[in-house]
């Protein structure tokens, strides 16, 4: 049988040790209560902006001249002239003399029309003459019937056909002639001479190449997508030439004149023709143009009405994220009516203020909750005794 003692022992034990655990639970501190963390998602927006706007086309090419012509010797024979102006990069007016062709042999051949000429019209006279003549013969015969020959006819008209000849030869000479002087057709820039002081020609040899400096044209090629954006398929339109002279940046007022109407089977580009009068500014100020410039195009184009201007990163499958009133994802469908390098031009879908959401978000939902920097900013404003509790957290941590 179990003494007091042995009984009395075990629970003034468990006593004591509920004692001790109530006494050292109740010494402990309640644990804090940690402020509940603020995890809306930050993003930046960009305000949509609604602006009038008329498209360009851009385009390249390279300056050559309207007219460009091959000088060949029409005659034989040597060159006795040549002008100062006829050489590599000189500039020449329209009838300007560039270079001549020994004139004696054609002078000499131009007497000779001359005489022939002046021969035939004297024996036609004589002709005439002798029908006359004969017709007056005949009359005094009753009883007989002239023929042709006895009247000399066939003889006049073999008259008339070798005056006719020797016209046509006079002229012939006087045209050899005047081919001995090789003359400018056209205001122009010399682009090559390939004759010198003392050189025989013959007929088909060429003498040089001049460049005309009326007009320059420039062929730009143009994607058939782009010409949607061009009014009449860019016929008319006025375009902005931009290249490198001198070492500056440079531009030229142009136009297109022409479309040259087929598609390249290559590059599967239609080519406008823009022209530029006076581009070595020989009669005006114009800033100086030169053939084999490379110069890059600004077609002026179609009025595209009122639109925005987006980067084109932003939109996903013809839609763009932008921030409701009410601080929520929102997910707008938008039509797209051109794409410009890293923009996008919308017609429609998107309102003047709406707010475009520019920043990356890791798990975009339509309807989650959304905050901006600046909203953030203005609520630790408005409850700054939870920063300290937070500080106070992060120095015990």
């Amino acid at each position: 049988m179990a003494t007091k003692k042995q009984i009395i022992l075990p629970m003034a034990v468990i006593a004591i040790g509920v004692a001790g655990f109530i006494g050292i639970s109740a010494l402990k501190k309640p644990p804090e209560e940690k402020e509940e963390l603020d995890t809306t998602p930050l993003v930046s927006v960009e305000a949509v902006q609604i602006n009038p706007m008329s498209f360009a086309v851009s385009s390249y090419g390279v300056v050559n001249a309207k007219y460009e012509t091959e000088l060949v010797s029409q005659l034989n024979g040597e060159i006795v002239f040549l002008s100062e102006k006829f050489v590599r990069g000189g500039f020449v007016k329209k009838g300007d003399i560039l270079a001549k062709i020994d004139p004696s042999d054609y002078e000499s051949a131009l007497i000779d029309a001359q005489a022939n000429m002046a021969s035939a019209r004297a024996t036609l006279v004589q002709e005439k003459a002798y029908g006359k003549v004969a017709e007056e013969e005949w009359k005094r015969i009753k009883n007989g019937v002239p023929t042709e020959l006895s009247l000399r006819k066939p003889q006049l008209a073999q008259e008339i056909a070798k005056l006719n000849s020797s016209e046509a030869g006079l002229k012939r000479a006087k045209r050899n002639l005047e081919r001995t002087l090789i003359k400018a057709p056209y205001d122009a820039l010399i682009e090559a001479r390939n004759i010198g002081l003392g050189s025989y020609v013959s007929m088909g040899t060429p003498l040089g190449k001049v460049l005309s400096t009326a007009e320059a044209e420039i062929r730009l090629p143009i994607a058939d997508k782009e010409l949607q954006f061009l009014d009449d398929k860019g016929k008319h339109a006025q375009v902005v030439l931009k290249g490198e002279f001198a070492g500056k940046t440079q531009e030229w007022p142009a136009t297109v004149v022409r479309s040259e109407g087929v598609i390249d089977n290559r590059s599967r580009m239609t080519y406008l023709v823009a022209e530029v009068t006076d581009p070595y500014g020989l009669k005006s100020n114009n800033n100086e143009l030169r053939y084999g410039t490379y110069v890059t195009a600004t077609i002026d184009g179609t009025h595209a009405g009122l639109v925005a201007e987006l980067p084109r990163h932003l939109v996903i499958n013809n839609q763009v994220a932008v921030l409701d009133d009410e601080g929520k994802l929102r997910y707008k469908d938008i039509t797209i009516l051109r794409q410009v390098g890293s923009k996008v031009i919308v017609s429609d879908g998107l309102e003047s203020g709406m707010n475009v959401i520019t920043s990356a978000l890791d798990y975009p939902i339509e309807g989650m909750e959304l905050a901006l920097p600046e909203d953030k900013l203005l609520r630790d404003e408005e409850n700054p005794e939870q920063q300290p509790t937070q500080i106070a957290m992060e120095d015990k941590d």
